[in-house]
């Protein structure tokens, strides 16, 4: 069993990022960060949205190759983001329409990223072990999610 996301991650995601606005630096951060704190991991990072296409597309990311491209309302990640919802998948497998970019992926969790009411993309975060992400640890991603995005300047977007 793999243990809690510890609530310490909230305080080190906005210590690390204070001072700096490189969206790119700050989700490359904030990838790595998860990647190396939070036990039971297999991929962590960021979809960012595109909204020519309406879709998501790779951001920065710790772990295996991954799916570049995601449509709005495929998969964990296109239905948390058209959805506005945090999605905790406990099985992968069982998932209508799950992507599956890893086959070691067993559950995920994915965090909409909407600042201003400007979305961004998604924070998605796989485990290859089956129901790995508790409701505690998605209050705790939930904080990290939003302290990142205190650090995320919208107008900075643009230049992506």
């Amino acid at each position: 069993m793999a243990k809690p996301i510890d609530n310490i991650i909230v305080a080190q995601i906005d210590a690390l990022l204070t001072n700096e606005t490189n969206v790119i630096a700050n989700l490359s951060n904030a990838s790595a960060l998860l990647k190396s704190e939070v036990d039971d991991l297999n991929w962590a990072g960021f979809y960012l949205y595109d909204e020519t296409s309406e879709s998501l597309d790779l951001g920065p990311f710790q772990g295996e190759v991954a799916c570049m491209h995601i449509a709005k309302g495929a998969g964990v990640c296109g239905t948390a983001l058209a959805n506005r919802e945090v999605l905790r998948v406990p099985n992968v497998h069982e998932f209508p329409g799950h992507i599956a970019c890893d086959s070691a992926s067993n559950s995920e969790i994915v965090l909409p990223l909407i600042k201003d009411d400007h979305i961004i993309g998604v924070l998605d975060i796989d485990s290859p072990s089956l129901d790995r992400f508790t409701e505690s640890d998605e209050e705790t991603l939930t904080k990290f999610r939003d302290a990142l995005l205190t650090h995320i300047d919208i107008k900075s977007l643009d230049r992506v």
